[in-house]
């Protein structure tokens, strides 16, 4: 069985070796801590991550960073 090891942004791996994916009720706030101030730039501190995507049309925390924060 794998070992579980710390990926990117300081997510976990699963024991298949895959990076584990943020889950949508993560809070704007949280996200900030990790991607700075500047993220999500005029939205609440308490809006959920699946509330972001669904409002900008993304499919991913990856897509939402590749899009808006190059």
């Amino acid at each position: 069985m794998a070992k579980k090891g710390k990926g990117l942004d300081g997510r976990h791996r699963d024991t298949t070796g895959r990076i584990d994916k943020k889950h949508g009720n993560t809070r704007i706030g949280s996200l900030r801590k990790t991607y700075g101030e500047h993220f999500a730039q005029g939205r609440r501190k308490d809006m959920m991550l699946k509330t972001l995507l669904a409002e900008t049309g993304m499919e991913s925390l990856h897509a939402y960073l590749r899009k808006h924060h190059k």
